[in-house]
């Protein structure tokens, strides 16, 4: 049988709690959603902004979980199975066991972060080490200040590399999560127009992302994009957290990790690469140039944590993009079909002009049309109507046909449209629906994308459910 992930000594140990109830299964896994319990998991009854998790406890353990972690004990958890008590939230336990688990971890760490692109470079970075051995992520966007411990207490005693995503709202969340991830490699994807609201500036915004090279082990790895004109002033911080290998990539003549040469495809690229002084040439399963300078920082980070350079670019090929960032499905339609591409998970000015290269990337059969479906981009403060409007510019790039918009915000790119080129607008995403599913056609390739806020994840299910995804090839 494998080990445990966790035994009920060690938890008793690291949170200091008070056990009722005997753990009658092995605790293999931690969860905080009984939503999906499955038989010998660690449910922490995480207090959020609408739900308690206590009240789910009970649920949770008679679902098969082995244990609840609690600060406040119920009859009726007692009935459904044994409970660890602590003193303080739960939360504060959840972040105890993640300062354990990294401490008695021997895996190569590495942390992300980037205004654009953490979510894919982590996967591709998944996919890369794993060539390598046994190596464990962050599920999602587990990003924060509950994302963060809870990936720690995932973290099997024998993983090999650890992969952390670390996000930021404001100023300051970065430092904290970074100190007890402790990575050997600290990457910035890029900086860019984000959460502006929240900041005066883009140079706040570069100097929040930099608080993630507080937090690297002495003798660790910064890498930073030498494209952006940003890259001076992040590796000024990493130097003064005592960083002294600091490796760049990107398109820039300089980069230590640069491209040399790329072939973009519909649905892939082919990319020849120098990386610090190696030549690789590999095919990477994700579209856009984006995704291709993000794949340089992927090869960094694997060389510098010491897996195989070979067999982390040859395992790009089968690189798949996360939900709700890039996936395309091919839909029934009268008379043909649809291609839908997935960008609905969030946005900003950077990830909304990504979004449409790839749009334009994309060839309709004749007859066929690229159709934007664009949601507001929130948090942007002050400039967000001007970033609204500015978003023209790469719409014609991508030779978009059709716009639909959904939200205030966006009126400011509908009023800069011509005439022809409009779908509909409308103020919600729901309210845009009905006109969105009439206006489809068979040859059409659809692309949504939209901030979290801006709730367009329920326009691609709309689509889905009026045009059923054709049986996947074999």
């Amino acid at each position: 049988m494998a080990e445990p992930l966790w035994t009920i000594d060690e938890l008793l140990n690291v949170t200091g709690g008070k056990l009722h109830g005997a753990v009658a299964r092995p605790l293999t896994a931690v969860t905080i959603d009984s939503r999906a319990v499955k038989p010998g998991d660690i449910f922490v009854a995480i207090r959020g902004e609408r739900h308690d998790g206590h009240d789910f406890v009970a649920p949770a353990l008679k679902a098969g979980a082995g244990l609840g972690l609690v600060s406040r004990v119920t009859p009726e958890m007692l009935a459904a199975g044994p409970v660890l008590e602590v003193a303080e939230d739960p939360l504060r336990g959840l972040e105890k066991m993640g300062l354990a688990a990294r401490a008695r971890s021997a895996a190569q760490i590495v942390a992300i972060t980037g205004s654009v692109g953490k979510t894919s470079t982590k996967e591709m970075l998944r996919t890369a080490l794993s060539a390598s051995g046994e190596t464990h992520a962050s599920a999602a966007s587990f990003n924060n200040h509950w994302g963060v411990p809870l990936t720690l207490a995932r973290m099997p005693r024998d993983a090999a590399f650890g992969i952390f995503e670390i996000g930021m709202n404001h100023a300051g969340e970065i430092t904290p999560l970074v100190a007890t991830v402790k990575p050997h490699v600290a990457v910035i994807t890029t900086i860019a127009a984000s959460h502006l609201g929240n900041f005066k500036s883009l140079d706040e915004i570069a100097d929040a992302k930099a608080e993630i090279f507080s937090g690297v082990l002495p003798g660790g790895h910064a890498v930073i994009s030498r494209d952006t004109p940003y890259f001076e002033r992040l590796a000024a911080s990493a130097r003064a957290c005592g960083l002294r290998d600091i490796v760049s990539f990107g398109k820039h003549s300089d980069a230590d990790v640069r491209i040399t040469k790329v072939v973009l495809h519909a649905d892939c690229c082919c990319v020849t690469a120098e990386v610090m002084g190696e030549t690789v040439i590999y095919k990477l399963g994700l579209p856009g140039e984006h995704m291709a300078v993000n794949s340089l920082a992927v090869l960094a980070a694997a060389k510098l944590m010491g897996a195989d350079l070979a067999r982390a670019a040859l395992a790009l090929a089968v690189a798949a993009p996360a939900k709700g960032r890039g996936v395309r499905e091919r839909l029934s339609a009268d008379g043909g079909e649809i291609l839908l591409i997935d960008e609905s998970y969030n946005a900003n000015p950077a990830s909304v002009a990504a979004a449409l290269g790839l749009l334009g990337a994309s060839q309709p059969p004749r007859g066929g049309r690229r159709i934007a479906v664009l949601g507001d981009m929130l948090e942007l403060g002050d400039t967000s109507p001007a970033l609204h409007a500015g978003l023209l510019e790469p719409m014609d790039a991508a030779k978009v046909d059709v716009l639909y918009a959904a939200g205030p915000l966006m009126a400011n790119l509908w009023a800069r449209v011509a005439p022809h080129r409009r779908g509909a607008h409308a103020q919600t995403s729901e309210e845009l629906r009905d006109a969105l599913l009439k206006g489809l056609r068979a040859g059409d390739v659809v692309m949504i994308k939209g901030s979290l806020g801006s709730r367009m994840g329920p326009l691609v299910e709309a689509i889905r459910a009026a045009h059923p995804p054709l049986a996947k090839e074999s």
